[in-house]
């Protein structure tokens, strides 16, 4: 029987270079987070990957699109040592793009801070181009990284050699237990996380009036039907009176908005996909002393 292997990869690369895209056609749902666990690591974790003989933890990496999500400030010093800690780092360059400064730029940062990492290249987005395109693209990263560098090509969209991928990751781990239990992500920590976000832009700069008085509910999320790239989220916030429903509207709608900006650009930003926020403002009187109220509202 195959020896069982697991750690931790991270995806790196310029923005837009299909990194959410494939994480999510990895783990198989659209990114669920959980919060890092001390035993396991100190970074955010994006997604893992269950395998029989493996498993993957995706890991985030806080330095290459400076992150403003609330672990941000703290992780960004920790670039050094994600690069360092992970077993693998798959730099994803796109099939229909040139390499660039930014390409040399992110290969010079990780041989500098994780000489000893194993680094593999991974050419996205072949469904865009001919295969004679995507040749010319893996002996260019080849190029770029040297001969000693693994090159796996994948369509995360269509889902091509997203397996292959897998496996190689997977073969480049070392022998260990899982650090997860099987099936043990699913979607209520993302939930609670948009809603969290959602709080806190709500409560920016009115603590004082509304302090415990705001509960935020996440409805429904779903996939834009027309575009693989976008999530409709619709949330009810829950206040205790209406003069508290007026303050989080704002003159003429002004503040709803401004909070369902702040909020959208933080979840997206974890999430890793563009999504449209729908936000709406509920009474539910005194639902603090309310059992019924309160497990209505997840409490």
């Amino acid at each position: 029987m195959p020896e069982f292997r697991s750690g931790f990869v991270c995806f790196v690369g310029r923005p837009n270079t299909g990194k959410s895209t494939l994480t999510n056609a990895l783990v198989g749902q659209k990114i669920a987070i959980t919060s890092s666990r001390p035993q396991t690591t100190r970074h955010t974790i994006r997604g893992i990957v269950h395998r029989e003989d493996a498993q993957l933890i995706l890991v985030d990496t806080p330095g290459l699109h400076r992150p403003r999500t609330l672990l941000g400030a703290r992780l960004n010093d920790l670039v050094r040592d994600t690069y360092s800690e992970v077993d693998v780092i798959a730099l994803c360059i796109p099939a229909d793009e040139k390499i660039g400064p930014g390409d040399r730029w992110i290969v010079q940062q990780i041989r500098q801070m994780a000489p000893k990492t194993t680094l593999l290249g991974v050419v996205t987005k072949i469904d865009k181009v001919s295969r004679d395109e995507v040749a010319a693209q893996l002996l260019a990263v080849s190029n770029l990284l040297g001969p000693e560098a693994e090159l796996v090509p994948v369509s995360a969209v269509r889902g091509e050699q997203v397996e292959v991928l897998v496996e190689v990751i997977a073969s480049k781990m070392p022998e260990g237990p899982a650090f997860y239990p099987d099936g043990e992500l699913t979607d209520e920590p993302e939930e609670t996380l948009m809603a969290e976000l959602i709080r806190e832009a709500a409560l920016e700069g009115v603590r004082d009036e509304l302090p415990h008085s705001l509960a935020v509910v996440i409805e429904e999320v779903v996939p834009r039907e027309d575009r693989d790239d976008m999530l409709d989220v619709h949330a009810l916030l829950y206040v205790e009176r209406p003069s508290q429903k007026a303050i989080i509207i704002g003159k003429g709608g002004s503040r709803l908005k401004q909070v369902g900006t702040s909020a959208r650009k933080q979840i997206e930003h974890i999430l890793g996909t563009r999504i449209y926020l729908d936000l709406h403002v509920k009474v539910a009187k005194d639902w603090q002393r309310d059992p019924k109220q309160l497990r209505r509202l997840g409490f």
